[in-house]
C-alpha cells in the first residue's frame, strides 16, 4: 500500500475537484434549509439528523466516485465492486432522508416534474431501471469500453446513480404520489431488487477466469488509468506488472471473486437494514392506528354513557 501513495500524486489519490463540487452541494444544502427556507411552502427546521444524512450521502458520492478507492478500482476489481456498493446502494438512501420533504413537496409543484415522475414514477420502471443498468455493465464488453471511454463512463454512472435514487425512492418516499406502496409490497419489492441484483454477482463470482481485460491487459489498463491522472502524467506501469511491483495482493481472478462477493454482500446488508426500517415504520403506524381505534372507542362510550 505505501507504493500507492508513492506512486500516485496527492491531485490523482484524493480528487480535490471532487472535493469542491460536493463542498458546494453542501453550501446550497444549508443555504436552502437555512437562510431560503421561509421561501418554501409549509417548511420547518430540518432536524440535525437529516443534515447527518444527507453530509453522509455526499461522504458516500465522494467515496465512489473520488477518493483513494476510486484509484483503487482501476488496479483491483474488489475496490471498484466497493466503491459501487457505496455510491448506488448507500448514498441514495442516505440522500433521500436527508433532503427535507418540503423541498420535495416544492419540486412536486411543477408541472414538468409531475409528468416526468407520471411517466418514470412507476415502481416496476425504478427496479428494473437499476439492476438491468447493474447487469449490463458488468458485462465485460460493455465494461471494459466504458471503463476507457471517460465521457461515457462519467454519463453511464450518473444514469444508474440516478435509477438507484428512483428504485430507493420507493422503499424510502418523502411525498405522498400516486405510487405509494405499503409497507408488505416494499418488502416484496426489496426481495425483488435482491433477486434482479444477483445475476451480475454470479456471473462476476463464479467465472472460471479474469473478465475484463482492464485488469489484465496493460494497453486496456493505462486507458482506463490515464483519466484518473492530470494531465501530463506518465502512466505508472510498474504497478501493473505481476511481480512484487503489484499493488494487489490477489491475483486478477481472486480478486474478481472477492469483488464480486462484496458487493451481494453489502446489497444484502443494505437491503437487510431496509427492511428492518420498513418493518419499524409498519409497527409504529399499526400503533398509531391501534390507538386511534380506542380513542374512537372511547368517545362513543362517553357519548352513550
Amino acid at each position: 500500500m505505501d507504493q500507492f501513495f508513492t506512486t500516485f500524486s496527492a491531485r490523482t489519490i484524493w480528487t480535490p475537484e471532487l472535493i469542491f463540487l460536493l463542498i458546494i452541494f453542501s453550501f446550497v444544502y444549508f443555504w436552502v434549509t437555512g437562510p431560503l427556507r421561509d421561501s418554501f411552502a409549509d417548511a420547518k427546521p430540518v432536524p440535525v439528523r437529516r443534515k447527518i444524512y444527507f453530509h453522509l450521502g455526499l461522504l458516500a458520492i465522494y467515496l465512489g466516485f473520488g477518493g483513494p478507492l476510486y484509484v483503487l478500482g482501476h488496479l483491483m476489481l474488489s475496490m471498484h465492486m466497493l466503491s459501487m456498493a457505496i455510491v448506488y446502494l448507500i448514498a441514495p438512501p442516505l440522500l433521500l432522508l436527508g433532503i427535507p420533504s418540503w423541498f420535495f413537496a416544492f419540486l412536486a409543484k411543477r408541472k414538468f416534474l409531475r409528468r416526468i415522475f407520471k411517466v418514470i414514477g412507476h415502481p416496476l420502471i425504478g427496479l428494473v431501471l437499476f439492476n438491468a443498468l447493474i447487469s449490463f455493465y458488468h458485462m465485460p464488453s460493455t465494461f471494459d469500453y466504458l471503463i476507457a471511454n471517460n465521457g461515457l463512463h462519467n454519463l453511464y454512472q450518473l444514469l444508474m446513480l440516478a435509477a438507484a435514487g428512483l428504485m430507493w425512492w420507493h422503499l424510502i418516499p418523502r411525498i405522498k404520489t400516486a405510487y405509494e406502496l405499503t409497507e408488505l409490497k416494499k418488502v416484496g419489492y426489496m426481495f425483488a431488487s435482491g433477486v434482479l441484483f444477483t445475476p451480475a454477482c454470479v456471473l462476476i463470482i463464479f467465472a472460471g477466469k479474469p473478465l475484463y481485460a482492464v485488469y489484465t491487459d496493460p494497453a486496456t489498463w493505462a486507458m482506463a488509468i490515464s483519466y484518473c491522472l492530470p494531465p501530463g502524467t506518465e502512466i505508472p506501469y510498474d504497478v501493473f506488472t505481476t511481480g512484487e511491483q503489484r499493488i494487489s495482493l490477489l491475483s486478477p481472478l481472486h480478486d474478481q471473486q472477492l469483488g464480486g462477493a462484496m458487493m451481494k454482500v453489502t446489497q444484502e446488508l443494505v437491503y437487510g437494514v431496509a427492511i428492518g426500517y420498513v418493518f419499524r415504520q409498519w409497527m409504529k403506524r399499526d400503533k398509531s392506528d391501534n390507538a386511534k381505534v380506542k380513542y374512537k372507542e372511547y368517545e362513543m362510550v362517553q357519548t352513550n354513557g
